[in-house]
């Protein structure tokens, strides 16, 4: 495949081919032209010649997105825009363009889909904050990408890129309606970018650096905060200087034409050790995980004490354990256990990488279920008691410990 072809205009066709390695990694779900990735191999390199042909001549127009449904912890369900897979790639290439020329202004406490910036700094730095500042602010911004002022965008746009292009790239993309799912096409009425747009993290990570993270930084410069993506939690000194600045947050939103969710903000107050205090509220949740008081030893000494630690969310332990039990195999005990394993290794994987970052325990206690589960399975395929499966369970992980993977990591 020839990547070094050029026009005199700023895309060239290589930027195109690299965004389509990237994108093809991803998701396989196809747009309102139905187009499967496989259907748009077979001429992989005429159809990304079209792309390139068209977006560097500036008539390359995007198709609408179309809405799919998945549904969310609380039960409700999140809105998806699934575009084009051409739309992805295209998306892509101005996404690898912005991104290198703006990915160093955005501020070191942003986090979320960043290069060299991931979930796990997030949590840490939050962790380092709630041991210097006493109260927290957990925020939750209402429908945030379904709110984003499509004026306000494009103004951000303008301050960061000199390129008419770009601007007219993402113009076009912000405009592009959504078909619902009985097929009517709805425009966007000025605001939204949809979740499920390649570009669509980073337009929005610079929508909150200039309405949040900036004004933050220059009006309340003594507090700190992490974002990651529209998840913000703020840390200050004390109560009253919470409540002022949750307040002038609320009306900083107002602003930007975006609202905070009520009943999902609240101030809570890292109680431990030191910080002995009462208060209706001693626990938040981020990125999955629930900061709260927690029983500790001292590696010292040996002695408990109480520290304001991170472990998985209980809400989050809940739908790991619906995944387990959702497992179609547990029933048929004609299958041998490594048909079991290999659905459950991929998740257990992804599972421990992410939840295993801090303490275990709970992660632990959450995937015990496990065997809990193949304890009963035992009994049924050889019709034995409960003892006697045990005992079997314990001779396989003798026998075979890397069968699953959290046997191999320790987690049983």
């Amino acid at each position: 495949m020839d990547t070094h072809i050029c026009k005199t205009v700023p895309i060239e066709y290589n930027q195109v081919v690299n965004a389509y390695r990237k994108v093809r990694k991803g998701g396989k779900a196809a747009g309102i032209d139905n187009e499967s990735w496989d259907k748009f191999d077979k001429n992989v390199e005429g159809n990304l010649y079209v792309i390139w042909n068209r977006m560097s001549s500036g008539s390359y127009h995007p198709q609408a997105v179309r809405e799919v449904e998945i549904p969310k912890k609380d039960g409700k369900m999140r809105k998806l825009g699934i575009p084009t897979l051409r739309d992805r790639i295209a998306q892509q290439v101005v996404k690898d363009y912005m991104e290198k020329r703006i990915d160093r202004l955005f501020h070191e406490n942003s986090y979320g889909y960043r290069p060299l910036k991931s979930a796990h700094q997030a949590l840490e730095q939050v962790r380092r904050n709630c041991y210097r500042q006493d109260w927290v602010i957990d925020m939750d911004i209402s429908k945030f990408f379904d709110e984003i002022d499509h004026g306000l965008m494009i103004k951000a746009v303008e301050h960061v890129m000199e390129e008419q292009w770009v601007k007219m790239y993402v113009e076009r993309w912000l405009r592009m309606p959504v078909q619902k799912q009985g097929g009517i096409l709805q425009p966007k009425g000025g605001k939204g970018t949809p979740q499920g747009g390649v570009i669509s993290p980073l337009l929005a990570n610079l929508y909150l650096h200039f309405t949040l993270d900036v004004w933050l930084s220059k009006h309340y410069p003594q507090v700190n905060f992490v974002r990651y993506a529209d998840d913000v939690v703020v840390h200050c000194t004390s109560k009253a200087e919470a409540e002022k600045v949750l307040e002038a947050i609320k009306g900083r939103l107002a602003e930007v034409k975006l609202q905070m969710k009520e009943e999902k903000t609240r101030i809570a107050y890292c109680r431990d050790y030191r910080r002995k205090a009462e208060h209706d509220v001693v626990k938040f949740e981020f990125l999955g995980f629930s900061y709260q008081p927690r029983a500790r030893k001292s590696q010292r000494d040996g002695k408990s004490f109480t520290a304001f630690a991170a472990e998985i969310s209980q809400s989050n332990q809940k739908r790991i354990r619906e995944v387990i039990r959702e497992v179609k195999l547990w029933r048929n005990t004609e299958e041998e256990m490594s048909s079991i394993a290999k659905p459950l290794n991929a998740k257990l994987r992804g599972w421990i990488a992410y939840y295993g970052k801090y303490s275990i325990r709970s992660l632990r206690n959450t995937l015990m279920m496990i065997d809990r589960k193949l304890i009963k399975w035992l009994r049924r395929k050889h019709k034995i008691g409960y003892r006697k499966s045990v005992a079997k369970l314990n001779m396989i992980k003798q026998a075979n410990p890397a069968l699953f993977y959290h046997w191999k990591m320790g987690y049983c």
